[in-house]
């Protein structure tokens, strides 16, 4: 499906990314997990890029997605946009998606790569589902953290939702975990790891070492679903 719609909101996530909310369109039918492609004008250039929605299924009035603004040029359009600019956008893509359907998941995000992870965890939390998620959240600092709040609000109505977050560059008053995703890590959280579907998101390079190490895990590929933001 292809559609343009303006913005309905701009939302500050972290001092480098926000979502960007517009109007969700009759007939946009998608699944947690997957993405779109949003178009921008800019002087007559057209730019596009893809992003997973940061939205659930869930929610009918707006479709969401969040971008760290990296200084590109893309970005910079992204960044200047206004509430009621409009965007041109297309899909729903993607096969890196939740229904329901396991018991138990494990959910590896890198950076911004938490964003189909909320559309899942909150999907999974406003259907009331019996999965077991288990979401593993690795950022640089504590700035970089995004949807803590959100799914601080979700812990609370979802009693099968358990979120885990480690720090690579941790200031020192951080307490909690500093590690980079790795096999003993996994072990430590999820000692049922081998029963678990695993869904991995984010750059290229951790998408990577997450396969790597799942399939060192002697994880198939069967129990693993994963996408790589290029360009992130």
């Amino acid at each position: 499906m292809e559609f343009e719609e303006a913005v309905t909101e701009i939302i500050k996530r972290t001092y480098n990314a926000k979502s960007f909310r517009f109007k969700r369109p009759d007939g946009f039918d998608f699944k947690a997990g997957q993405y779109i492609t949003v178009t921008l004008k800019s002087n007559e250039k057209k730019m596009s890029k893809a992003f997973t929605l940061s939205s659930s299924p869930t929610e009918k009035d707006h479709i969401e997605f969040t971008k760290k603004l990296t200084g590109h040029e893309y970005s910079n359009m992204l960044d200047s946009m206004e509430v009621g600019d409009t965007a041109l956008m297309k899909g729903p893509f993607g096969k890196m998606t939740f229904e329901g359907e396991y018991e138990k998941i494990a959910l590896l995000s890198g950076g911004i790569g938490i964003t189909p992870m909320i559309s899942i965890c909150k999907y999974s939390t406003d259907m009331k589902l019996s999965t077991n998620i288990m979401l593993i959240c690795s950022d640089k600092t504590e700035q970089d953290m995004l949807f803590t709040e959100e799914l601080e609000e979700m812990k609370k109505q979802n009693p099968n939702l358990t979120v885990f977050n480690t720090l690579t560059r941790a200031s020192e008053s951080w307490t909690g975990c500093r590690e980079r995703i790795c096999e003993s890590m996994i072990i430590r959280q999820l000692p049922d790891y081998a029963e678990r579907v695993f869904y991995v998101c984010g750059p290229p390079p951790m998408v990577d070492s997450m396969m790597e190490m799942l399939h060192n895990m002697n994880v198939p590929d069967s129990m693993i679903h994963k996408e790589s933001l290029i360009g992130y």
